[in-house]
């Protein structure tokens, strides 16, 4: 009976811990939902701000678990989405440039924005890095840095696509092209704009 008894006592803290366990779990899947819709308005809202908002919230919103409702994080993401599109992009304009049969006028083209795009890529990748180690002490200085390197990536975009201007340019090579570049300009122009957003909002906080 004692046995009995004892074995009884302790099977109740077990059923306790298991039971616990299972309200915990499902009071995070009830709360997930809703977190991630505050997430994704907190996208949303901040993408408001932009030249490209659709884009914008496109590019994003499907990293909204990671970014959460953090200024930071956002700015992270929308750097680093533009990164990796410029990237692709660079390969996919080394890959046209080595066409057989380009004209010399396309050719040169391709060869000034593989460089301004290297460029570009060699800019965000600073931003990234330089995000990585703000502090509350040097915020301003290294948020004017980052804003800098940001606005020489967008303009470095401007200046391959002026490289493809004018009707001897057309063709499927200034197509495709053009198309790609627009592309990464305007997530340039959206990360730059949460770029600003974040420095002011920042720096005005005590």
């Amino acid at each position: 009976m004692e046995v009995s008894s004892l074995r009884h006592w302790k099977v109740i803290p077990i059923l306790l811990i298991t039971l616990q366990f299972t309200t915990n779990m499902v009071l995070s899947l009830v709360d997930a939902p809703f977190d991630n819709q505050r997430n994704i308005e907190y996208i949303k809202s901040s993408c408001s701000s932009t030249t490209y908002p659709r884009l914008c919230y496109r590019s994003l919103s499907i990293y909204a678990n990671k970014i959460d409702t953090s200024p930071r994080l956002l700015v992270d993401t929308a750097l680093n989405v533009t990164l990796k599109a410029s990237k692709s992009t660079s390969r996919l304009m080394v890959k046209i440039s080595r066409i057989h049969g380009l004209r010399p006028r396309v050719a040169a083209a391709m060869a000034d924005c593989i460089e301004v795009i290297g460029d570009s890529v060699d800019e965000l990748q600073q931003s990234i890095e330089e995000l990585g180690h703000v502090s509350r002490s040097k915020f301003a200085l290294t948020m004017s840095d980052i804003q800098t390197w940001v606005s020489a990536a967008l303009t470095d975009e401007d200046t391959c696509m002026d490289g493809f201007a004018g009707k001897s340019m057309n063709g499927n090579v200034k197509t495709m092209v053009r198309k790609r570049i627009v592309k990464i300009a305007h997530l340039t122009s959206n990360a730059l704009a949460l770029v600003n957003n974040y420095a002011s909002t920042q720096s005005n906080l005590p």
